[in-house]
């Protein structure tokens, strides 16, 4: 940086001169015990903790909530008046256009939260049938193969005793 953009990035004012502004305090906590641009080695007690939480709790917004918040929504006329309510929420645009697309579908019943996941399958009676039916099968074709093998060994041992009587 030249000596003009420094003058010009600097605080004009004289409290803002004597004390630095929060951003540069937080830049000059980083700097060494000698005025260095070098780290402080090892971890001091103003460090965030490094750990990431490793499922984040998610947010869920009773129905209540959900009609106050777009009651206020619809009340401001004002440029800027739905922004600054959702910035003090801290909420998004999208929750505004999820919960009025829910609250013009249903009455407050469908504002209420959904559980999340896989749904349960629906019990169908024919699934159960099926099924049963199925093992039922499964168990018949089971004694079919048994009774042709023991027909199939009864014609053999016809057979050779048929043989066994001519020849003797």
């Amino acid at each position: 940086m030249t000596q003009d953009t420094k003058k010009m990035h600097q605080p004009t004012t004289a409290s803002a001169s004597s004390e630095p502004p929060e951003s540069q305090a937080e830049r000059s906590e980083a700097v060494g015990v000698g005025g260095s641009d070098e780290a402080t080695a090892g971890p001091t007690k103003n460090d965030p903790n490094p750990e990431v939480v490793a499922k984040p709790i998610r947010r869920k917004f009773t129905a209540k909530y959900k009609m106050r918040i777009l009651e206020e929504a619809d009340q401001c006329s004002a440029p800027g008046d739905v922004g600054r309510l959702l910035r003090q929420e801290g909420l998004y645009s999208s929750h505004l256009t999820n919960w009025r697309n829910a609250r013009d579908a249903v009455a407050l019943g469908a504002l209420e939260p959904k559980k999340r996941g896989r749904k349960p399958l629906a019990s169908n009676p024919a699934t159960k049938t099926i099924a049963r039916l199925e093992k039922t099968n499964a168990v018949l074709t089971e004694k079919l193969r048994q009774a042709t093998l023991i027909i199939e060994i009864q014609k053999k041992v016809a057979a050779l005793m048929a043989d066994n009587e001519e020849t003797q």
